[in-house]
């Protein structure tokens, strides 16, 4: 068995890393579902982790956050809540429409295989 390079990382910070770097690729005006993004990064099922993950984000993070939705396009965050008036704004500013707390996956959801080559 090939051990994989010892890059001093714990198992959990090598899971948060491939979430970051997942989540780092999602472009601008596209969106993924908390449960995508985890199956991208190759985390399994692992979308309430991803959540909870991703709500641990310094507030002065350049990672796209606010492009990861909850399941078939729904904004998780509260109407009114700071992060949830952010994640809005935007979103709206790149371009993705929302309507009733939802935005069309159809037309904005990120599927990388498509784009590829």
């Amino acid at each position: 068995m090939i051990e994989p390079p010892d890059t001093g990382q714990s198992p959990a910070e090598i899971r948060r890393t491939a979430l970051y770097l997942t989540l780092a690729q999602v472009p601008e005006g596209k969106v993924v579902s908390y449960g995508q993004l985890a199956e991208m990064a190759g985390l399994g099922r692992a979308a309430r982790w991803v959540g909870r993950t991703l709500s641990q984000l310094p507030a002065d993070t350049s990672l796209p956050w606010h492009r990861v939705l909850g399941a078939g396009g729904r904004i998780s965050l509260p109407v009114g809540s700071t992060s949830g008036d952010e994640q809005r704004a935007r979103l709206r500013m790149e371009g993705v429409s929302i309507l009733n707390n939802r935005v069309d996956i159809q037309r904005h959801g990120w599927r990388p295989v498509e784009h590829s080559g």
